[in-house]
């Protein structure tokens, strides 16, 4: 007997496992290549063109991009998208991390109260906006007949400037702190309860458990939904564009807004192509940020 059979059919073996695997992931490569990296290819190379749908596009540079910077439509969506995200974010994780404290116990009515707080999640986006537009109705709207009702004024609520932005930083927040709660909620499974028990046995309360445990364990998951929750928050458009429509006053719109209204209101392709790089970039750079100030959500040694 060869003493290299075995070797070999050992490298045979290996070999046969790698192909096997090679064609499992061959679908998920062969969508995220054709969905994703060509059509970022295609947006990078049209942000250098004057292309507008009816004639063939010409190569005009980095024209499309110095005209951003001048361009006080997209500097207003920038600052826009960035207050939309800070006002949404943190809140939003805060409120889910809180309903995900309060609904993680053993009851007959918890997995009811956590079906209700995660539903409007699972609704579209598209429905959610039309529901809360009827709630901010100035004439017909449910707040302004809350608001009757208890004799004070109404409001236009989405048509005053200053009023418009946390309308739709609310119904965002509805909207999305069941994900986080869910979220939350698969982490706090993961906590050992060997730890509570140790801190009870120290006489640790309620406030001292969520601090020195809950709150450290937890790191990975809020990192999780940090970096997430800002990829969705640089991309919002489908409540700003029912609700709003990016007003009053530019007060609403956002950048995919502005992309929005360049490519397919304007039919400047290369423009919005521009912009859309622009996002990509600035997406990255934040989260490049996050990763690097945020340690990568590693665990913490709470022993």
């Amino acid at each position: 007997m060869d003493v290299n059979e075995p070797v070999v059919a050992a490298g045979r073996k290996k070999s046969r496992q790698d192909r096997c695997a090679y064609v499992m992931i061959f679908p998920a490569y062969f969508i995220f290549t054709v969905f994703i990296l060509i059509p970022i290819g295609v947006v990078i190379y049209y942000s250098i063109t004057n292309f507008n749908l009816y004639s063939p596009p010409e190569i005009v540079g980095f024209r499309n991009y110095a005209n951003l910077f001048s361009d006080e439509d997209f500097l207003t969506g920038v600052g826009n998208t960035l207050i939309y995200t800070v006002l949404t974010l943190f809140p939003q994780l805060a409120l889910g991390l809180f309903v995900a404290v309060l609904l993680y116990r053993k009851s007959r009515l918890i997995p009811i109260f956590r079906t209700a707080f995660y539903l409007p999640n699972v609704m579209s986006m598209v429905c959610m906006s039309m529901v809360w537009l009827w709630i901010y109705d100035p004439t017909y709207g449910l707040l302004n007949a809350i608001l009757k009702s208890f004799g004070f004024s109404i409001k236009q609520w989405l048509g005053d400037p200053n009023m418009a932005m946390g309308c739709v930083v609310v119904m965002s927040i509805w909207k999305s702190c069941g994900y986080s709660m869910v979220i939350f909620l698969s982490g706090l499974t993961s906590i050992p309860d060997s730890l509570y028990e140790a801190a009870s046995l120290d006489g640790a309360g309620a406030i001292r458990k969520f601090l020195s445990i809950t709150w450290p364990m937890l790191r990975p998951t809020t990192f999780f939904l940090l970096v997430t929750g800002i990829v969705n928050s640089f991309s919002v458009f489908e409540q700003i564009n029912i609700m709003t429509g990016g007003g009053p006053l530019d007060r609403t719109t956002t950048v995919v807004h502005q992309i929005y209204r360049r490519a397919f209101l304007e039919f400047k392709m290369g423009y919005a192509g521009a912009m859309s790089v622009m996002l990509l970039l600035f997406s990255m750079l934040v989260t490049i940020l996050v990763f690097k100030f945020g340690s990568g959500g590693q665990d913490v040694d709470v022993s």
